[in-house]
C-alpha cells in the first residue's frame, strides 16, 4: 500500500505549486486568483529509498519498484464551505478520500499574489478550515442521530455519536479513543479525524530559520507536525536534473526536499513501515502499517499469500548490504526464520514460503 495525502488551504496560498513540485509535474495551473483549482489534481510519486538502490545492484535485479505516495491537489477552501459557500460540500468531499491532511498555510508577504482576505495571518487560516471541517463533521454526525436512523444504530455507536456530538459542539476536533472508534467513524467519512500535518509555505528569505508568521503556527499548534518549506523553491529544484539539483540545494543550504520531509512525517503520522523482496527479477519496496504480522504483510503482496503463508525468511537490509546476498546472510547466521507471529520491522528483507 501507498497512501494518498491531500493539499488543501485557503485559495492561493501556493497549494498548486506545491503540489507541481512535489510529483514534479506542470498539471496543476497555478493562477493569482481563487479557485484555480476546481476538480483535484492527482499525481504519483514515487518514494525514493537509498536501501532499495542497494539492494537491486546486490540482487542484480531485472527490475527496482519504489512504493509512492499520492498527492491531491484540492481546490481552495473559504469560509462557508460546509454550508456550500465556494466549492463547499465538493471541496469537503475530495478530502474524504485521502488518509491524511497537508494544511498548506501562506507564511510570506507578496504585493504580487493576492490573499482572499486581505491579510498573512497563516493561524487565522488553519482556524477557518479547522472550523469548516468541524462544522461539516457536526453535520454528518447530527444525521446519524436523527430519530429515524437512530434506531438502525447499535447502542455503542449511539454513545460514541453522543459523545463526538458533545466535542463539536465544543468548538474541538475529535479524538479517536480505540479501534473499534477509529473503524466506525471511518465509515461515516468525518474529517477531523484524519492525521494531518502543517505545511508553512515560505519565502526562500525564511527557509533556513523561519520568520514571524511561522514562529506564530508553532506556537499555537504545538502539538502538531509542522514542516517548513519554499514552495517556489521545490518548483526550481524539480525543474533541475540530479546534478544540477544537488548543486543547488548545496548553494542554498538546503539538506532535504520539501518531498523528502512530508514523506517521511507521513510515515511516522500514519504508523507506516517499509519492508522489501529482493531476487533476479525485481528489487521492491512495500508500504504496511507498523505492528504488521508477517501473513498480513504477505497478503499484500498478493491476497492469497496470507492464507497459504508458511513462514517468512527474515534477514535486516543492514545484514543484506553488509554480506551481499540473502545466501551469506544465511551462512553467517543473519537469516532467521519467522512464523505468522511475527511482526514486520521496517527495512526487512523477506521471502515469503506459501503453498502452492
Amino acid at each position: 500500500m501507498g497512501f494518498k495525502c491531500g493539499i488543501v488551504g485557503l485559495p492561493n496560498v501556493g497549494k498548486s505549486t506545491l503540489f507541481n513540485a512535489l510529483t514534479a509535474s506542470k498539471n496543476a495551473e497555478a493562477a493569482n486568483f481563487p479557485f484555480c483549482t476546481i476538480d483535484p489534481n492527482i499525481g504519483i510519486v514515487d518514494v525514493v529509498d537509498e536501501r532499495l538502490d542497494q539492494l537491486t545492484k546486490l540482487s542484480n535485479s531485472k527490475k527496482k519498484i519504489y512504493t509512492n505516495i499520492t498527492f491531491v491537489d484540492i481546490a481552495g477552501l473559504v469560509k462557508g464551505a460546509s454550508k456550500g459557500e465556494g466549492l463547499g460540500n465538493k471541496f469537503l468531499s475530495h478530502i474524504r478520500e485521502v488518509d491524511a491532511i497537508i494544511h498548506l498555510v501562506r507564511c510570506f508577504e507578496s504585493d504580487k499574489i493576492t490573499h482572499v482576505n486581505s491579510k498573512i495571518n497563516p493561524v487565522e487560516d488553519l482556524e477557518t478550515i479547522k472550523t469548516e471541517i468541524i462544522l461539516s463533521d457536526l453535520d454528518i454526525v447530527q444525521k446519524k442521530l436523527e430519530k429515524g436512523k437512530k434506531k438502525l444504530l447499535q447502542d455503542k455507536e449511539v454513545k460514541i455519536l453522543e459523545a463526538k456530538l458533545n466535542k463539536l459542539n465544543e468548538g474541538r476536533e475529535l479524538v479517536v479513543n480505540d479501534e473499534f472508534e477509529k473503524r466506525y467513524l471511518s465509515t461515516l467519512g468525518l474529517l477531523s479525524i484524519k492525521p494531518k500535518i502543517i505545511v508553512c509555505n515560505v519565502d526562500e528569505e525564511s527557509l533556513r530559520s523561519g520568520n514571524a508568521f511561522t514562529e506564530r503556527v508553532k506556537s499555537t499548534f504545538s502539538n502538531e507536525k509542522i514542516v517548513t518549506i519554499c514552495a517556489d523553491i521545490e518548483d526550481q529544484i524539480m525543474g533541475l536534473d540530479n546534478s544540477e539539483r544537488e548543486t543547488f540545494m548545496k548553494e542554498i543550504g538546503l539538506n532535504k526536499t520539501g518531498l523528502n520531509q512530508l514523506i517521511k512525517e507521513g510515515y511516522d503520522l500514519l504508523n507506516l513501515d517499509t519492508f522489501f523482496t529482493s531476487g533476479p527479477e525485481e528489487s521492491r519496496a512495500w508500504t504496511v502499517e507498523k505492528n504488521t504480522l508477517a501473513p498480513k504483510a504477505a497478503s499484500v503482496i498478493h491476497t492469497d499469500f496470507e492464507k497459504n503463508f508458511i513462514r517468512a525468511e527474515a534477514v535486516t537490509c543492514e545484514d543484506f548490504v553488509k554480506y551481499g546476498s540473502a545466501e551469506k546472510c544465511k551462512e553467517n547466521g543473519k537469516l532467521r526464520i519467522e512464523g505468522k507471529d511475527y511482526i514486520v520491522k521496517d527495512g526487512d528483507v523477506l521471502y515469503f514460503r506459501v503453498n502452492p
